[in-house]
Protein backbone atom coordinates (compact mmCIF):
# COMPACT_ATOMS: atom_id res chain seq x y z
CA UNK A 1 0.00 0.00 0.00
CA UNK A 2 1.51 3.02 -0.87
CA UNK A 3 1.74 5.69 1.98
CA UNK A 4 1.19 8.93 -0.06
CA UNK A 5 3.88 10.85 1.13
CA UNK A 6 6.96 10.86 -1.01
CA UNK A 7 5.39 8.21 -2.53
CA UNK A 8 6.93 5.67 0.24
CA UNK A 9 5.99 2.22 -0.23
CA UNK A 10 4.18 0.68 3.22
CA UNK A 11 4.39 -2.90 3.83
CA UNK A 12 1.55 -3.62 5.04
CA UNK A 13 -0.71 -3.92 1.75
CA UNK A 14 -4.44 -4.57 1.99
CA UNK A 15 -4.13 -5.96 -1.72
CA UNK A 16 -2.09 -8.85 -0.55
CA UNK A 17 -1.17 -10.93 2.48
CA UNK A 18 2.48 -10.90 1.97
CA UNK A 19 3.61 -7.72 3.55
CA UNK A 20 7.21 -8.67 5.37
CA UNK A 21 7.45 -7.96 9.02
CA UNK A 22 11.20 -6.98 8.61
CA UNK A 23 10.20 -4.57 5.86
CA UNK A 24 7.51 -3.20 7.97
CA UNK A 25 9.81 -3.15 10.94
CA UNK A 26 12.49 -0.96 9.15
CA UNK A 27 10.11 1.20 7.29
CA UNK A 28 8.24 2.19 10.92
CA UNK A 29 11.54 2.21 13.03
CA UNK A 30 12.64 5.30 10.80
CA UNK A 31 9.23 6.87 9.59
CA UNK A 32 8.04 6.67 13.31
CA UNK A 33 10.63 8.77 14.89
CA UNK A 34 10.44 11.40 11.89
CA UNK A 35 6.90 12.46 12.33
CA UNK A 36 7.23 12.64 16.39
CA UNK A 37 10.53 14.28 15.22
CA UNK A 38 8.33 17.38 13.30
CA UNK A 39 5.86 17.44 15.27
CA UNK A 40 7.75 18.07 18.48
CA UNK A 41 9.56 20.93 16.72
CA UNK A 42 5.79 22.60 16.06
CA UNK A 43 4.99 21.85 19.61
CA UNK A 44 8.01 24.10 20.40
CA UNK A 45 6.65 27.09 18.43
CA UNK A 46 3.92 27.39 20.37
CA UNK A 47 3.64 30.13 22.94
CA UNK A 48 5.61 30.16 26.20
CA UNK A 49 2.31 30.80 28.30
CA UNK A 50 1.50 27.55 26.71
CA UNK A 51 4.40 25.35 26.67
CA UNK A 52 4.25 25.85 30.65
CA UNK A 53 0.90 24.60 31.13
CA UNK A 54 0.86 21.06 33.16
CA UNK A 55 -0.92 19.15 30.38
CA UNK A 56 1.15 20.63 27.51
CA UNK A 57 4.06 19.50 29.08
CA UNK A 58 2.49 15.64 29.76
CA UNK A 59 2.02 15.31 26.42
CA UNK A 60 5.46 16.89 24.93
CA UNK A 61 6.70 14.30 27.58
CA UNK A 62 4.90 11.46 26.23
CA UNK A 63 6.34 12.17 22.74
CA UNK A 64 10.10 12.54 23.79
CA UNK A 65 9.79 9.01 25.29
CA UNK A 66 8.19 7.44 22.38
CA UNK A 67 11.10 9.15 20.49
CA UNK A 68 13.45 7.51 22.70
CA UNK A 69 11.86 4.15 23.07
CA UNK A 70 11.72 4.39 19.09
CA UNK A 71 15.34 5.62 18.15
CA UNK A 72 16.80 2.04 20.51
CA UNK A 73 15.67 0.36 17.59
CA UNK A 74 17.65 2.42 14.83
CA UNK A 75 20.96 -0.50 15.10
CA UNK A 76 18.56 -3.03 15.71
CA UNK A 77 18.59 -6.58 14.03
CA UNK A 78 15.75 -6.67 12.19
CA UNK A 79 16.38 -10.44 10.92
CA UNK A 80 15.92 -11.44 15.09
CA UNK A 81 12.70 -12.40 15.55
CA UNK A 82 12.84 -11.31 19.57
CA UNK A 83 13.82 -8.11 18.04
CA UNK A 84 10.68 -7.77 16.11
CA UNK A 85 8.51 -9.07 18.95
CA UNK A 86 9.72 -6.63 21.19
CA UNK A 87 9.37 -3.50 18.60
CA UNK A 88 5.76 -5.25 18.18
CA UNK A 89 5.17 -4.39 21.86
CA UNK A 90 6.39 -1.35 22.32
CA UNK A 91 4.57 0.06 19.54
CA UNK A 92 1.62 -1.14 21.62
CA UNK A 93 2.62 0.59 24.79
CA UNK A 94 3.23 4.11 22.92
CA UNK A 95 -0.20 3.96 21.08
CA UNK A 96 -1.68 3.15 24.76
CA UNK A 97 0.15 5.92 26.49
CA UNK A 98 -0.83 8.19 23.74
CA UNK A 99 -4.57 7.42 24.21
CA UNK A 100 -5.52 10.71 26.14
CA UNK A 101 -3.72 12.85 23.72
CA UNK A 102 -6.56 14.57 22.58
CA UNK A 103 -7.88 15.26 25.82
CA UNK A 104 -5.19 16.52 27.80
CA UNK A 105 -3.82 19.16 25.46
CA UNK A 106 -7.54 20.14 25.14
CA UNK A 107 -6.91 20.47 28.92
CA UNK A 108 -3.53 22.25 28.17
CA UNK A 109 -5.71 24.78 26.56
CA UNK A 110 -7.99 25.38 29.38
CA UNK A 111 -5.21 25.62 31.71
CA UNK A 112 -3.79 28.65 29.77
CA UNK A 113 -7.08 30.61 29.47
CA UNK A 114 -7.61 30.20 33.10
CA UNK A 115 -4.50 30.63 34.51
CA UNK A 116 -3.38 33.26 32.20
CA UNK A 117 -6.84 34.90 31.18
CA UNK A 118 -6.39 34.53 27.59
CA UNK A 119 -9.42 34.19 24.84
CA UNK A 120 -8.84 31.99 22.30
CA UNK A 121 -9.27 34.58 19.89
CA UNK A 122 -6.44 36.53 20.86
CA UNK A 123 -4.16 33.59 19.03
CA UNK A 124 -7.11 31.73 17.64
CA UNK A 125 -5.37 31.14 13.95
CA UNK A 126 -2.09 30.00 15.59
CA UNK A 127 -3.40 27.43 17.73
CA UNK A 128 -6.45 26.52 15.16
CA UNK A 129 -3.39 26.12 11.99
CA UNK A 130 -1.31 23.87 14.88
CA UNK A 131 -3.89 21.70 16.18
CA UNK A 132 -4.89 20.56 12.75
CA UNK A 133 -1.36 19.73 12.58
CA UNK A 134 -0.13 17.96 15.93
CA UNK A 135 -4.05 16.19 15.74
CA UNK A 136 -3.44 14.86 12.06
CA UNK A 137 0.03 13.91 12.93
CA UNK A 138 -1.39 11.84 15.72
CA UNK A 139 -3.86 9.73 13.14
CA UNK A 140 -1.20 8.66 11.01
CA UNK A 141 1.07 8.09 13.61
CA UNK A 142 -1.52 5.32 15.08
CA UNK A 143 -2.64 4.35 11.93
CA UNK A 144 0.74 3.07 11.01
CA UNK A 145 0.87 1.75 14.52
CA UNK A 146 -2.19 0.04 14.23
CA UNK A 147 -1.48 -1.11 11.18
CA UNK A 148 1.88 -3.47 12.10
CA UNK A 149 0.48 -4.12 15.62
CA UNK A 150 -2.91 -6.19 14.28
CA UNK A 151 -1.35 -7.71 11.26
CA UNK A 152 2.00 -8.96 12.70
CA UNK A 153 0.77 -8.80 16.85
CA UNK A 154 -0.80 -11.31 18.87
CA UNK A 155 -4.36 -9.71 18.88
CA UNK A 156 -6.02 -10.65 15.42
CA UNK A 157 -8.92 -8.49 13.78
CA UNK A 158 -12.39 -9.66 14.97
CA UNK A 159 -13.40 -9.53 11.09
CA UNK A 160 -11.67 -12.17 8.97
CA UNK A 161 -11.46 -9.99 5.68
CA UNK A 162 -9.60 -7.48 7.39
CA UNK A 163 -6.24 -6.78 6.95
CA UNK A 164 -4.84 -5.20 10.08
CA UNK A 165 -6.91 -2.20 10.28
CA UNK A 166 -8.42 -1.83 6.74
CA UNK A 167 -11.52 -3.20 5.12
CA UNK A 168 -11.19 -3.74 1.50
CA UNK A 169 -15.09 -4.42 1.61
CA UNK A 170 -16.02 -2.05 4.29
CA UNK A 171 -20.02 -2.30 4.50
CA UNK A 172 -20.57 1.90 5.15
CA UNK A 173 -24.14 1.38 5.18
CA UNK A 174 -23.54 -1.10 8.46
CA UNK A 175 -20.80 1.33 9.87
CA UNK A 176 -23.39 4.16 9.42
CA UNK A 177 -26.15 1.91 11.66
CA UNK A 178 -23.76 1.03 14.30
CA UNK A 179 -23.09 4.93 14.69
CA UNK A 180 -26.66 5.79 14.35
CA UNK A 181 -27.59 2.93 17.58
CA UNK A 182 -25.05 3.78 19.63
CA UNK A 183 -25.68 7.78 19.48
CA UNK A 184 -29.41 6.49 19.66
CA UNK A 185 -28.40 4.61 23.23
CA UNK A 186 -26.60 7.79 24.39
CA UNK A 187 -29.09 10.25 23.36
CA UNK A 188 -31.42 8.32 25.19
CA UNK A 189 -29.58 8.40 28.26
CA UNK A 190 -29.99 11.72 28.25
CA UNK A 191 -33.03 12.72 27.02
CA UNK A 192 -35.05 9.95 27.50
CA UNK A 193 -35.50 9.89 24.37
CA UNK A 194 -33.84 9.63 20.34
CA UNK A 195 -35.10 10.92 17.14
CA UNK A 196 -35.31 7.50 14.01
CA UNK A 197 -33.25 8.16 11.79
CA UNK A 198 -34.17 7.43 7.51
CA UNK A 199 -31.12 5.34 5.72
CA UNK A 200 -31.19 5.86 1.73
CA UNK A 201 -28.10 3.86 -0.49
CA UNK A 202 -28.19 4.57 -3.78
CA UNK A 203 -25.29 2.94 -6.20
CA UNK A 204 -26.65 3.94 -9.55
CA UNK A 205 -23.06 3.39 -11.11
CA UNK A 206 -22.98 -0.39 -9.90
CA UNK A 207 -26.72 -1.32 -9.97
CA UNK A 208 -26.71 -2.80 -6.94
CA UNK A 209 -27.97 -1.42 -3.59
CA UNK A 210 -24.78 -2.42 -1.75
CA UNK A 211 -22.02 0.17 -0.98
CA UNK A 212 -19.02 -1.23 -0.29
CA UNK A 213 -15.23 0.38 -0.12
CA UNK A 214 -12.20 0.31 0.58
CA UNK A 215 -11.26 1.89 4.07
CA UNK A 216 -11.06 2.06 8.05
CA UNK A 217 -14.51 1.32 9.45
CA UNK A 218 -13.20 3.63 12.96
CA UNK A 219 -12.58 6.12 11.10
CA UNK A 220 -16.01 6.31 9.23
CA UNK A 221 -17.57 5.61 12.75
CA UNK A 222 -15.95 8.37 14.57
CA UNK A 223 -17.13 10.74 11.93
CA UNK A 224 -20.37 9.42 11.99
CA UNK A 225 -21.08 8.66 15.12
CA UNK A 226 -20.44 12.49 15.95
CA UNK A 227 -22.32 14.35 13.64
CA UNK A 228 -25.20 12.03 14.66
CA UNK A 229 -25.15 12.47 18.03
CA UNK A 230 -25.26 16.59 17.07
CA UNK A 231 -27.77 16.05 15.16
CA UNK A 232 -30.36 13.89 17.84
CA UNK A 233 -29.34 16.96 20.44
CA UNK A 234 -30.40 19.49 18.32
CA UNK A 235 -33.07 17.86 17.35
CA UNK A 236 -34.61 17.02 20.80
CA UNK A 237 -33.85 20.07 22.34
CA UNK A 238 -35.81 22.08 19.33
CA UNK A 239 -39.10 19.56 19.49
CA UNK A 240 -38.70 18.83 23.49
CA UNK A 241 -42.42 20.32 23.87
CA UNK A 242 -43.55 18.69 20.63
CA UNK A 243 -45.70 15.54 20.61
CA UNK A 244 -43.35 13.64 18.14
CA UNK A 245 -40.28 14.17 17.16
CA UNK A 246 -38.98 14.42 13.66
CA UNK A 247 -36.74 11.81 11.67
CA UNK A 248 -33.00 11.94 10.96
CA UNK A 249 -32.51 11.67 7.13
CA UNK A 250 -29.09 9.82 6.34
CA UNK A 251 -28.20 9.20 2.45
CA UNK A 252 -25.52 7.30 1.17
CA UNK A 253 -24.62 7.72 -2.65
CA UNK A 254 -21.83 5.67 -4.36
CA UNK A 255 -20.36 7.98 -7.30
CA UNK A 256 -18.04 7.52 -9.77
CA UNK A 257 -15.16 9.63 -7.47
CA UNK A 258 -16.91 10.01 -3.92
CA UNK A 259 -18.92 8.34 -1.33
CA UNK A 260 -21.38 10.88 -0.14
CA UNK A 261 -22.78 10.73 3.37
CA UNK A 262 -25.47 13.40 3.42
CA UNK A 263 -27.09 13.51 7.20
CA UNK A 264 -30.02 16.38 6.95
CA UNK A 265 -31.81 17.00 10.72
CA UNK A 266 -34.97 19.23 11.73
CA UNK A 267 -32.97 20.92 14.66
CA UNK A 268 -33.46 24.19 14.20
CA UNK A 269 -29.94 25.09 12.37
CA UNK A 270 -27.80 27.80 12.51
CA UNK A 271 -26.75 30.95 11.07
CA UNK A 272 -24.23 30.89 8.19
CA UNK A 273 -21.95 33.34 9.83
CA UNK A 274 -21.62 30.61 12.49
CA UNK A 275 -20.63 27.78 10.53
CA UNK A 276 -17.12 28.09 10.35
CA UNK A 277 -17.16 28.28 14.44
CA UNK A 278 -18.22 24.83 15.14
CA UNK A 279 -14.65 23.62 13.55
CA UNK A 280 -12.90 26.09 15.92
CA UNK A 281 -11.27 24.08 18.34
CA UNK A 282 -12.19 24.53 22.00
CA UNK A 283 -16.07 25.84 20.68
CA UNK A 284 -18.80 23.73 22.29
CA UNK A 285 -22.39 23.76 23.26
CA UNK A 286 -22.20 21.05 25.60
CA UNK A 287 -20.80 20.72 29.51
CA UNK A 288 -17.08 20.87 29.34
CA UNK A 289 -16.21 18.03 31.75
CA UNK A 290 -13.70 18.55 34.74
CA UNK A 291 -10.66 16.22 33.95
CA UNK A 292 -9.40 14.45 30.61
CA UNK A 293 -10.46 11.03 32.00
CA UNK A 294 -13.73 12.26 32.73
CA UNK A 295 -14.47 12.25 29.38
CA UNK A 296 -14.08 8.68 28.11
CA UNK A 297 -18.10 7.87 28.90
CA UNK A 298 -19.00 10.64 26.48
CA UNK A 299 -16.58 11.03 23.56
CA UNK A 300 -14.99 14.25 23.49
CA UNK A 301 -17.70 15.93 24.74
CA UNK A 302 -17.76 19.41 25.94
CA UNK A 303 -14.04 20.25 24.85
CA UNK A 304 -15.60 21.45 21.66
CA UNK A 305 -12.87 18.88 19.37
CA UNK A 306 -15.78 16.44 17.91
CA UNK A 307 -16.08 18.29 14.12
CA UNK A 308 -12.94 19.26 13.91
CA UNK A 309 -11.26 16.18 14.47
CA UNK A 310 -14.06 14.34 12.39
CA UNK A 311 -12.79 16.64 9.60
CA UNK A 312 -9.54 15.60 9.95
CA UNK A 313 -10.26 12.22 9.55
CA UNK A 314 -11.76 12.62 6.33
CA UNK A 315 -9.14 14.96 5.35
CA UNK A 316 -6.50 12.12 5.91
CA UNK A 317 -7.48 10.54 2.87
CA UNK A 318 -8.25 13.04 0.77
CA UNK A 319 -11.54 13.36 1.94
CA UNK A 320 -14.12 16.11 3.05
CA UNK A 321 -16.27 16.85 5.95
CA UNK A 322 -18.91 20.09 5.56
CA UNK A 323 -22.05 21.78 7.30
CA UNK A 324 -24.54 23.47 4.93
CA UNK A 325 -27.39 24.91 7.45
CA UNK A 326 -30.72 26.50 7.24
CA UNK A 327 -31.39 28.64 10.35
CA UNK A 328 -34.95 28.22 12.16
CA UNK A 329 -34.94 24.78 9.98
CA UNK A 330 -31.95 22.00 10.25
CA UNK A 331 -28.28 21.29 9.14
CA UNK A 332 -27.34 19.46 6.42
CA UNK A 333 -23.57 17.44 7.06
CA UNK A 334 -21.76 15.67 4.55
CA UNK A 335 -19.19 13.66 4.30
CA UNK A 336 -17.27 13.32 1.16
CA UNK A 337 -15.05 9.78 0.70
CA UNK A 338 -12.69 8.47 -2.11
CA UNK A 339 -14.03 5.96 -4.05
CA UNK A 340 -10.88 4.43 -5.43
CA UNK A 341 -8.03 4.28 -2.74
CA UNK A 342 -5.73 5.20 -5.65
CA UNK A 343 -7.27 8.41 -4.98
CA UNK A 344 -6.78 8.61 -1.32
CA UNK A 345 -3.29 10.07 -0.69
CA UNK A 346 -2.36 10.14 2.66
CA UNK A 347 -2.34 14.57 3.82
CA UNK A 348 0.30 15.17 6.72
CA UNK A 349 2.09 18.27 7.64
CA UNK A 350 5.40 19.03 7.21
CA UNK A 351 7.51 20.26 9.05
CA UNK A 352 10.44 22.87 7.31
CA UNK A 353 12.20 25.95 7.38
CA UNK A 354 9.36 27.93 6.27
CA UNK A 355 7.13 26.29 8.99
CA UNK A 356 7.98 28.68 11.34
CA UNK A 357 6.55 32.09 9.80
CA UNK A 358 3.36 30.58 9.95
CA UNK A 359 3.55 30.72 13.53
CA UNK A 360 3.85 34.27 13.13
CA UNK A 361 1.81 34.82 10.36
CA UNK A 362 -0.80 31.97 9.51
CA UNK A 363 -1.56 33.94 5.90
CA UNK A 364 1.54 33.22 4.99
CA UNK A 365 1.12 30.98 1.78
CA UNK A 366 4.43 28.04 2.17
CA UNK A 367 3.95 24.78 1.12
CA UNK A 368 4.11 22.84 4.40
CA UNK A 369 1.42 20.06 4.04
CA UNK A 370 1.92 16.73 1.73
CA UNK A 371 -0.49 17.65 -0.25
CA UNK A 372 0.90 21.28 -2.27
CA UNK A 373 -3.18 22.12 -2.41
CA UNK A 374 -2.44 23.02 1.49
CA UNK A 375 -1.27 26.53 1.63
CA UNK A 376 -2.89 27.76 4.42
CA UNK A 377 -4.01 24.12 6.75
CA UNK A 378 -7.43 22.44 6.20
CA UNK A 379 -9.24 25.65 5.97
CA UNK A 380 -8.69 26.49 2.51
CA UNK A 381 -11.03 23.90 0.61
CA UNK A 382 -10.89 20.04 -0.35
CA UNK A 383 -7.12 18.73 -0.45
CA UNK A 384 -6.65 16.91 -4.07
CA UNK A 385 -4.95 14.19 -4.57
CA UNK A 386 -1.15 13.71 -4.91
CA UNK A 387 0.05 10.30 -4.85
CA UNK A 388 -1.60 6.71 -3.93
CA UNK A 389 -3.13 4.93 -0.77
CA UNK A 390 -5.00 1.80 0.32
CA UNK A 391 -7.11 3.15 2.75
CA UNK A 392 -8.01 1.40 6.36
CA UNK A 393 -9.60 0.73 9.40
CA UNK A 394 -10.16 -1.11 12.56
CA UNK A 395 -11.43 -4.29 13.77
CA UNK A 396 -15.16 -3.30 14.37
CA UNK A 397 -16.91 -0.39 13.63
CA UNK A 398 -16.53 1.16 17.00
CA UNK A 399 -13.71 3.91 18.03
CA UNK A 400 -11.26 0.95 20.22
CA UNK A 401 -8.02 2.74 20.06
CA UNK A 402 -7.61 3.68 16.54
CA UNK A 403 -9.14 7.04 17.07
Amino acid sequence: MSMGHRDRQHVSDPSSRDGSEKKSFTFLRNELPVRLANIMKEINLLPKQLLCMPSVQLVESWYEQSFEELVAFDKADCTDQTVLERFCDTLIKIRNRHNNVVETMAQGMLEMKETHCIEPTNFDCQIQYFLDRFYLSRISIRMLISQHTLVFGQTLPENVRQIGSIDPYCNVLQVAEDAYENARFLCEQYYMTAPECNFICLNPHEKVKEILITYVPSHLYHMLFELIKNSMRAVVEKHEDEPSIPKLDLMICKGKEDVTFKLSDQGGGIARSEVDVLFNYMYSTAPRPPSPNSASNTPLAGYGYGLPLSRLYAKYFNGDLRLNSVEGYGTDATIYLKVFPSDASELLPVYNKTSRNKYDDVSVPISDWSDSSQKNGLHSGPAKSASHFKRPGNGKNGSNGQT
